[in-house]
């Protein structure tokens, strides 16, 4: 599977107020391993940035002032992203950046030529409800490097969101194409592999590992002085 990891930085919160991209950073992963294959991108907003946006991103309008305008990169970005697995962190901000663009310029929103977008700041509020979950939260939680993330950049940000998602999705145990936060290029959430037709063996124990079984029961057993669950049952019945 083609995933592509994306990240926006702008002049500052609100599209729908003319706020506009400034940086893309896209990493590329097929079947979970990098290819090198990214994309970074500077763009000259035609404005200035909001002082608390420059503070976030330290792009400042004169390094913007010779860099291509959004329209002179989007058809090769969408080219870039045609088919693919989208991951963002708070997906809805940069779509809603992303999509203004594309509208100013006459084109369909991104999800018109994806193949899903996955949320990851979705995804780690179902993990860790009632926690932090910011990329530098979860950079922290799942022992992602972030030390050089002083201002925040559209292609560190890609990176890390890449080493953060498969921390995320390492211990995943369904046998899903995609998370639950994943949608499909109509917008719905795709269904779940049907395992009904396979039939799992069961490999038991040799006489060896029950063995040994038994001796970490036995040590568990002194060190709770009998206290133990399977000890209660036992005596009980």
């Amino acid at each position: 599977m083609r995933q592509i990891f994306l990240d926006t930085e702008t002049t500052g919160l609100s599209a729908d107020n003319g706020d506009r991209i400034i940086e893309i950073g896209c990493v590329e992963m097929l079947h979970r391993k990098l290819t090198g294959n990214n994309r970074h991108i500077y763009v000259n907003p035609g404005r200035d940035s909001h002082e608390e946006a420059l503070k976030v991103h330290g792009i400042t309008t004169e390094f913007l002032k010779d860099k291509p305008k959004f329209s002179e990169i989007a058809e090769d970005l969408m080219d870039y992203l045609k088919g693919a697995h989208v991951v963002i962190h708070n997906a809805p901000f940069d779509l809603g950046f992303l999509n203004m663009e594309l509208a100013l310029l006459g084109q369909p929103p991104v999800m018109s030529v994806v193949a899903s977008i996955t949320d990851t700041l979705v995804m780690a509020k179902e993990l860790y409800p009632g926690k932090r979950n910011s990329l530098d939260a979860l950079c922290d939680r799942l022992e992602v490097d972030n030390s050089g993330r002083t201002l925040h950049g559209a292609l560190l940000d890609a990176e890390l969101l890449a080493d953060v998602y498969i921390n995320l999705t390492r211990g995943q145990e369904t046998l899903q194409m995609d998370d639950a936060s994943a949608l499909d290029a109509s917008g719905n959430k795709p269904a779940a592999m049907d395992l009904s037709g396979f039939v799992l063996p069961v490999i038991q124990a040799s006489e060896q590992e029950l063995e040994g079984h038994e001796v970490v029961l036995v040590q568990i057993d002194k060190e709770s002085k009998g206290k133990t669950v399977w000890r209660t049952l036992s005596a009980v019945q």
